[in-house]
């Protein structure tokens, strides 16, 4: 995670702490202990400049004040992030013992929620002083403690969705034929940047056979004419996530591949039709996996049809079968389904989407048709 988080008030860091302190205690933890990263960064607005072998460790206990453990030379970058006024600072020096000075706030017999990026070495620290505590990950003990987003929040992702459909817009315009990948993948970035991205996580572009590699790592295939080309690009704008794919096709296509367009198109649009309040995530799954398992397609349709974005471009919740977390307004996450025909080509098309009162709103609105490029 690099840059600065969003622009929220103190008042704002101090309700999700207070937030996350009732959720641990409700699932029968001690507390949460939190390393640099999106949860940090979500929870106080402090984001280290760099993430070094020194602890920093956010402390969120039931009945107690937030109390954030940090470098002394690292103290006073902390105090400045807009939620210190709602925590305290612990300050530790080289030479000391940063865990024994974190262990003074555990619980010596609790269990704690330990944000997933924590460093193995810092866990095993604390657990050689406190062999007593037990520890389970965010993503395990509280799936959902990012999931449902704010007003804020919900225009930040908005705005984070408008410019990756104006950065859409514009590759469209951009030559394809004759050109390597990662020229057009370069060409996304400095598009995603221009319309306001500080952070780009992602620009595949899968041409022909590659695009039946959901996850292709963009190389110097020579984009040719005839050619379908799937399109998957996003990152961070003012601390929230964008991610969204279309597929284009180099000159006019063949009926299979409008065929298949279409029916992915139509599965697309049966993901985004079953979200609802109260319907558990995998039923946005089937809905989707079942118009392409209809077409006779089912085995080509190889990942889940979605996932939850917010300060990261990943993260809980998860549109697969087997989540029966329930929908709750102002969840975001991707429908994105596709087929990936070995050999051949792949299509895929995703918009974000956040559950409303009573359904689903996209937050990516460019044509969901076949888009014809040079």
């Amino acid at each position: 995670m690099t840059g600065t988080a969003a622009p929220f008030a103190a008042d704002d860091y101090r309700a999700r702490m207070e937030r996350a302190a009732r959720s641990a205690a409700e699932a029968g933890l001690a507390g949460l202990l939190v390393a640099p990263g999106p949860d940090l960064v979500w929870l106080t607005g402090y984001a280290p400049t760099a993430v070094t072998e020194r602890l920093t460790l956010l402390v969120l206990a039931p009945g107690q004040d937030p109390v954030l453990v940090v470098p002394t030379l690292e103290a006073p970058d902390a105090a400045k992030a807009t939620g210190a006024s709602a925590l305290t600072l612990r300050d530790w020096t080289d030479g000391k013992d940063p865990y024994a000075a974190t262990a003074a706030l555990l619980d010596a017999g609790g269990r704690f929620g330990v944000s997933d990026n924590a460093w193995a070495m810092h866990l095993l620290g604390l657990q050689k002083a406190l062999p007593g505590t037990s520890y389970a990950s965010l993503t395990e003990a509280l799936p959902m403690l990012r999931a449902v987003k704010d007003a804020a929040e919900l225009e930040l992702l908005a705005a984070a969705g408008a410019a990756a459909d104006a950065t859409f817009e514009e590759i469209r315009k951009v030559p394809f034929g004759g050109r390597r990948e990662s020229e057009v993948a370069a060409d996304l970035a400095d598009l995603l940047r221009r319309f306001g991205h500080s952070q780009v996580d992602f620009t595949i572009v899968a041409s022909g056979p590659n695009g039946a590699n959901p996850h292709h790592e963009v190389g110097d295939r020579v984009i040719e004419r005839g050619d379908m080309v799937v399109l998957d690009f996003g990152g961070l704008k003012d601390g929230y996530g964008s991610d969204t794919s279309r597929t284009v096709h180099v000159g006019e296509p063949t009926d299979e591949e409008r065929r298949v367009h279409d029916l992915v198109r139509a599965a697309q649009e049966a993901g985004f039709r079953a979200v609802r309040p109260g319907v558990p995530c995998q039923e946005v799954d089937r809905a989707a996996r079942a118009v392409i398992a209809d077409a006779g397609y089912g085995e080509y349709f190889i990942h889940r049809t979605g996932h939850g974005i917010g300060v990261t471009t990943h993260e809980p919740p998860y549109m697969i079968e087997g989540e029966e977390q329930p929908l709750v307004p102002g969840m975001c996450f991707s429908v994105e389904p596709g087929v990936y025909l070995p050999g051949r080509f792949g299509v895929r098309i995703e918009d974000i989407v956040t559950v409303t009162e009573d359904g689903g709103r996209r937050l990516n609105d460019t044509t969901r048709e076949m888009v014809i490029v040079d």
